[in-house]
């Protein structure tokens, strides 16, 4: 019996520390934000509207450019069957929102799984072991790994795309970065050019069997996506495409704001890597086989710092190789730490992982508090029903509120409804019926704050313990219609 315990903490072990990180990423922060809203709308609506495509969300709600809905049913699929046992159960559809990002992070470290084990077989045992320990003290990878973002499902292939590179299936490698170009992300081509122009260069693919290889793999994508998205969209339909146009061509994006050219190397990636980013440029130098595999992706960062429009989340799939980068330095300092030298390297990098370790507490702890309607939904619930359940209790949602917390999961079933109609000036709210307003504004003519939700602010540095304060301020709250005697006869906590 502890043989096969230990054999299945050697084959599972590091799956299960990365899963349960996430996990508990999951069950802490669950609720998400504006970028996640088509993807975990979609999930919601082929779950509990199936076929009834007049009642989903993205025909009401389309947002600025289509995505792709085959990563949506991909999820659902393997999140139905506990969300139907739930739904049989009368349990709150909050927890069918568990299931489906629980569903998606299985995915996504399946997937790096496969990439970790092939670092195994070329680079050893203790370079995984290193890649484990600084993916786990890093923040932001296995905290989106759960999230329903493009650039999320995006990951999952470019993972897999990393593990065929390792094994040199050079083609099983660019036909994965096809995929995930043409369905879920267009960027992805700035990372397929890099790597096809290296493996043509080195000479382990063909032009012309590649030409064949990918034009073929191209064209079966296309038309899986075209089919599927033709359909949920109700018009013909490339979305990825129309990303690309809006984006690159158009260069629309930019009206999101901007950053310098050097901001993903100054900013984002050392807030990905913290420990690893330092480490990774050490990994370079010390061995010469990890710079092919970092020149791709170190172009596919330095091409896309050319687009004025930048987000963190865009460059998460050169996270996998540079932590590898960094595993090797890693390995190395550490098995030569009584050497000359080396032995002042090993504190330093312990230092350095000590750090990361601070630095993914207190992100976590702020991006925790940083989705405040989901938290003001909730307690609107546990406090605004009243005990009459005949009248139907209607709640209007602003736009800020739902850009930051709020999806179709947090709803409940009767007597609640809600409306996330747009365009209402605030002073027309009080002309309509609604119970509770959800809103960013502290007063409403005709309605009564009833609630002030806090979220993050910024973090403040003190003297004394703790060192780090994070901030927090009033965000969005909940308002009661003064007409309604039964909301005005509760007792509520008041926004002053």
């Amino acid at each position: 019996m502890a043989s096969k315990s230990s054999n299945f903490l050697e084959r599972y072990g590091y799956d299960l520390l990365l899963g349960s990180i996430a996990a508990f990423y999951v069950f802490m922060a669950p609720y998400t934000k504006v970028e996640e809203s088509f993807n975990v709308q979609a999930m919601h609506d082929i779950l509990y509207h199936r076929h009834h495509l007049d009642n989903y969300d993205h025909l009401e709600f389309p947002g600025v450019v289509p995505r792709t809905f085959l990563g949506a049913l991909l999820v659902s699929s393997l999140a139905a069957p506990s969300v139907l046992a739930m739904d049989l159960l009368h349990v709150s559809k909050i927890y069918s929102l568990f299931a489906v990002r629980l569903a998606l992070g299985g995915i996504i470290l399946s997937t790096l799984r496969f990439f970790r084990l092939q670092v195994r077989h070329k680079f050893g045992l203790q370079v995984e072991a290193f890649f484990v320990i600084l993916t786990a003290v890093q923040f932001h990878l296995l905290f989106y790994c759960t999230r329903p973002l493009p650039n999320v499902l995006a990951l999952g292939v470019v993972n897999l795309a990393y593990g065929y590179w390792l094994k040199e299936k050079c083609y099983a490698a660019i036909n994965c970065l096809i995929f995930a170009t043409v369905i879920f992300r267009c960027d992805i081509l700035l990372l397929l050019c890099p790597l096809g122009l290296e493996l043509l260069l080195t000479r382990r693919i063909s032009l012309w069997k590649a030409l064949k290889c990918c034009s073929l793999c191209a064209i079966l994508c296309i038309g899986l996506t075209v089919l599927v998205d033709s359909i949920m969209w109700k018009r013909l339909l490339w979305p990825e495409f129309e990303v690309f146009w809006f984006n690159s061509v158009l260069n629309r994006s930019s009206e999101w704001g901007t950053h310098p050219f050097h901001w993903y190397f100054t900013s984002a990636l050392p807030r990905l890597l913290l420990a690893a980013y330092p480490l990774f440029l050490l990994g370079v130098l010390l061995d010469r086989r990890i710079l092919l595999f970092i020149l791709p992706v170190f172009s596919f960062v330095l091409l896309y710092s050319k687009l004025p429009h930048k987000e963190l989340r865009f460059i998460l799939s050169s996270v996998p190789i540079f932590n590898l980068s960094a595993a090797i330095a890693a390995t190395r300092v550490y098995n030569n730490r009584k050497k000359t030298y080396w032995k002042f390297l090993y504190p330093i990098m312990l230092g350095l992982l000590l750090i990361s370790l601070g630095c993914t507490v207190i992100t976590f702890m702020a991006s925790n508090e940083n989705y405040p309607s989901g938290h003001a939904l909730k307690h609107l619930h546990e406090t605004g029903q009243f005990a009459n359940r005949t009248n139907e209790l209607w709640v209007h949602i602003d736009t800020f509120s739902a850009m930051n917390g709020i999806s179709r999961f947090c709803e409940n079933k009767f007597p609640w409804r809600y409306s996330k109609e747009e365009g209402i000036p605030p002073e027309e709210l009080c002309q309509r019926n609604f119970t509770y307003l959800i809103n960013e504004h502290p007063a409403i003519n005709g309605f009564k704050c009833l609630l002030a939700e806090n979220g993050f602010s910024r973090v403040r540095l003190r003297t004394g313990f703790p060192p780090i304060l994070l901030v927090k301020e009033p965000k969005v709250y909940i308002h009661g219609n003064v007409r309604n005697k039964d909301v005005m006869r509760r007792n509520w906590p008041g926004c002053s």
